[in-house]
């Protein structure tokens, strides 16, 4: 069985970086709840939180907690919405941290996530904005 996680880390399948590390990789959502909505992935395949080596937690939380600086930093936001699924609503089976920016009246209730596109090199241009914070 193949994983799209897998093949964006593996470089097969082209994703909008912001985030580029040894034992992780974040790029931008295709369908994001807002722009800059963020995923966060192990490059190990791992699917659940669970399933994460003890080694490798404190760097992906790490990673997860440098995101959430820069969605405020990078694009203004004034906070932002960490999240992850274990299996139930997890649409690609591959452990992925969602780092959602915010800002006060946003519309964003509970978890009703109402998706969002972005424009021809909008997206390219929000994944450069947080790169040069990270």
């Amino acid at each position: 069985m193949s994983c799209a996680f897998c093949a964006i880390a593996a470089g097969e399948t082209p994703a909008d970086l912001v985030l580029d590390e040894p034992d992780v990789l974040a790029f931008l959502d295709r369908r994001p709840v807002f722009k800059g909505h963020t995923l966060l992935i192990p490059r190990s395949h791992v699917e659940t939180l669970p399933d994460l080596p003890a080694d490798q937690r404190d760097g992906f939380l790490e990673a997860a907690q440098r995101l959430a600086v820069a969605v405020k930093e990078g694009l203004g936001a004034q906070g932002s919405f960490v999240a992850m699924n274990n299996t139930v609503s997890q649409s690609v089976p591959h452990l992925h941290l969602h780092v959602v920016p915010r800002t006060k009246g946003d519309g964003l209730r509970g978890f009703f996530w109402p998706r969002t596109t972005y424009t021809e090199g909008e997206a390219a241009e929000y994944a450069a904005r947080l790169r040069e914070v990270l």
